[in-house]
């Protein structure tokens, strides 16, 4: 078997019969006329299964672990899902692993076009905001993979997650294909496409206790090393229950928020952070403002450091979460950046001056 055979073999092309007829336009059987090295690659159609292999679910637990974040894409362009013809519809995607396995699983038993977007490996929603997944990439994927010779139709389906960065009047006006954006999750694409008409269930953006578990890993593992390096730090100056309090307000920013963020009675991200930091902050609060061996001035700085910075750590860890979820928008964001930020930082910076105004007296004895 020849290398030409195993390359037509991986991009899902099938040699042509002998009489057959076949052509060096992109489309379906360009490969098999003996020319894909003429096709340039971002018009090459690859071949995608509805099938997620152990490899596939290795990638995704790597993924929610935050190991080499930027590793988890597939490579931009046109796939064909199953046995597609010209009629077949067209879904668009990020080239973020997750995104394109939910779609391509979601499509079981369905012959389909996926059009792969370069969001540089991110989601669709987070992609949208940053505008990766947006009319200019999307317009430029339409025309780099000829799709219009692809297929007969002029409709692309994109997740509507994806609406904010999707101007679908431009997209129309550029390439002439119509966006219809189907419903938030990928799993009920198969009831959307019996009508295609998506019900207000299909519509509503939910974020469940499940949706928002799988986050926590990365986020952890984000934060990981430099709270290993400041628990070591505090046991050694400070004791153990100060490298404890610094375990806590990390635990509480990247488990406890996600798990009772609907729970915590604010609308801000910053807000709810400071106030279960408040809530975490008390026993230490209590603990280093009772100590019988220190005057009362130390027990009240002690006591005020951890309710200074303890607060600020958690809403800071919070106010990070924003890109993790749908509730928030760029506005939005950036208007609690403003409000909030200089908060945490003045709370921060005077329980660190708290802090080593202790520390430098203990070394020195006056305490």
């Amino acid at each position: 078997m020849t290398d030409n055979h195993h390359e037509k073999n991986r991009i899902g092309v099938n040699e042509p019969s002998a009489g057959a007829s076949c052509s060096c336009m992109p489309g379906p059987q360009a490969a098999s006329c003996g020319c894909p090295s003429a096709i340039p690659a971002d018009r090459k159609i690859r071949t995608a299964s509805s099938t997620i292999t152990p490899t596939n679910r290795l990638d995704h637990v790597l993924a929610r672990w935050g190991w080499k974040r930027e590793s988890h894409r597939v490579v931009p362009g046109l796939y064909r899902l199953g046995n597609p013809t010209a009629d077949s519809p067209v879904f668009a995607s990020a080239n973020y692993t997750l995104s394109f396995d939910a779609l391509r699983s979601a499509l079981s038993g369905f012959d389909a076009w996926i059009l792969v977007l370069d969001t540089r490996g991110i989601n669709v929603w987070c992609a949208a905001g940053k505008g990766t997944f947006g009319t200019d990439e999307l317009v430029h994927r339409i025309e780099s993979t000829s799709l219009s010779g692809v297929v007969s139709h002029r409709k692309i389906i994109v997740p509507q997650l994806g609406a904010p960065g999707i101007s679908w009047p431009e997209v129309l006006r550029k390439t002439k294909f119509l966006v219809e954006f189907g419903p938030v999750r990928a799993r009920d694409l198969p009831e959307y496409l019996e009508s295609h008409t998506a019900t207000p269930v299909m519509r509503r953006v939910e974020f469940p206790l499940s949706d928002r578990l799988v986050l926590i890993p990365v986020e952890f593992v984000h934060i990981a090393l430099p709270m290993i390096i400041v628990v070591i730090a505090l046991w050694f100056l400070a004791g153990p229950v100060a490298a404890l309090a610094a375990l806590s307000a990390v635990l509480a920013g990247t488990v406890l928020i996600p798990a009772l963020l609907p729970f915590i009675p604010t609308q801000d991200f910053s807000s709810k952070g400071l106030l279960l930091g408040l809530v975490v902050s008390l026993p230490f609060a209590y603990a280093f403002g009772t100590n019988p061996t220190l005057p009362f001035w130390a027990n009240a700085a002690g006591a005020v450091t951890a309710l200074l910075i303890m607060p600020a750590v958690v809403a800071y860890i919070a106010l990070n979460f924003t890109g993790a979820t749908t509730f928030t928008s760029r506005t939005g964001v950036k208007k609690e950046i403003f409000r909030y930020v200089p908060v945490m930082a003045a709370m921060a910076v005077l329980g660190v001056v708290l802090g080593a105004i202790l520390g430098i007296s203990r070394l020195l004895g006056v305490i």
